[in-house]
């Protein structure tokens, strides 16, 4: 998986893959329209009150693709955009060259200030109060920060193993060659390693978990978190994707929560032309809750992603947008982007859809 998506020739999101409407791969909340964003901005006011108005304020937009979550959420000119230091994060170097299109990309030191501190009599390079300025980086800072760490469907793409349990144990499921001509790429089963099995175990108690039941572990994710909470001295990160218990998941079985997606539609076996398509997973709720209390970060809030734009104000900008949709000629550009916006909304809190999300917060010395 690591291969296939992010390599830095073949991979997925090397070839500039992923998220957008047109010619893209899929759509996530951010390619909807730029309610997700303007609601975005109203939650990254409310943590830099919640954190005490800090200034420099870092929003680190964690997988953030071409930028257009960015984008968005500059758009709203959030209160906190003077003290506002913005760091786009994306492996994909294509991707960031498609952010610096759209955005204005600052050195990484104006942003993040000199990786050498300033002698005494040198003038600091980040000013208070002079943001907004936006930054791009292929990984994450080094801290430490107050700030926010924002990933939207970042989870699901970072690199799982699979498990399935058997009578004797837990068995990894691997990727091996083959000759076979009509694919490069086939399963093998392997015992799994001591350390893989015991964290199986942990993520499925208190679990009847049948035999023959297969789960992802999603071990990339442990350490993604423990990289964001390590660059936080204070600060939140939130989380939005797709998640459930691993009892659902083990009922679902593998066909039900590993997929793959291409040309904005479901893509084939996940091993079947490497690079050509994305591949996710619904993430195991119990895995990101041990994930998040070994990194020493306490989970603030976990709720559907409808209920937390609920809780944001969605429904008065809705309000506001139909009350200006109906007040206006209908070919009148205010009310066609007013009409988008009730759109956009039905979209996001759908909870067939978007609207059915995990949304975890988690805080460190919040």
């Amino acid at each position: 998986m690591e291969a296939a998506l992010y390599d830095p020739d073949g991979g997925f999101f090397a070839r500039t893959g992923g998220a957008g409407r047109a010619g893209s791969d899929f759509v996530t909340s951010v390619e909807i329209g730029s309610l997700f964003g303007a609601l975005i901005a109203r939650a990254v006011d409310r943590w830099w009150d919640e954190l005490g108005r800090p200034d420099p304020y870092l929003v680190i937009d964690a997988g953030a693709g071409r930028g257009q979550l960015a984008r968005d959420v500059l758009r709203a000119s959030p209160q906190c955009a003077p003290a506002l230091r913005y760091v786009l994060v994306e492996r994909s170097a294509a991707l960031r060259a498609a952010q610096a299109e759209h955005l204005p990309l600052e050195p990484a030191e104006l942003v993040l200030g000199p990786a050498v501190p300033p002698e005494p009599d040198e003038e600091p390079v980040a000013v208070p109060g002079s943001g907004p300025v936006v930054t791009a980086l292929g990984e994450l800072p080094a801290g430490p920060a107050v700030g926010v760490v924002i990933a939207n469907e970042l989870a699901d793409n970072l690199p799982f193993r699979i498990v399935e349990r058997t009578a004797e144990g837990w068995v990894e499921i691997r990727v091996a060659g083959t000759p076979s001509t009509s694919s490069s790429f086939a399963e093998i089963t392997l015992p799994a390693e001591d350390g893989l099995a015991a964290l199986a175990s942990r993520l499925v108690e208190g679990h009847d978990i049948p035999g023959g039941a297969r789960l992802p572990v999603p071990t990339a994710l442990f350490e993604w978190l423990r990289s964001a909470a390590g660059l936080l001295r204070r600060g939140v990160i939130v989380l939005v994707d797709y998640g459930a218990p691993v009892a659902e998941l083990a009922a679902r079985g593998q066909d039900g929560w590993l997929r793959t997606y291409r040309a904005q539609d479901r893509g084939g076996s996940p091993l079947a032309v490497p690079g050509s398509q994305d591949i996710t997973a619904d993430v195991p709720l119990e895995a990101l809750r041990r994930a998040a209390a070994g990194a020493g970060l306490s989970v603030l809030a976990e709720t559907t992603q409808a209920d937390w734009l609920r809780s944001l104000g969605v429904d008065e900008l809705v309000e506001a947008a139909r009350a200006a949709w109906h007040g206006r000629e209908a070919n009148d550009l205010a009310a066609l982007t007013a009409r988008s916006r009730v759109h956009e909304a039905d979209a996001l809190l759908d909870p067939a859809g978007l609207g059915a999300h995990r949304v975890v917060i988690l805080g460190k010395r919040i």
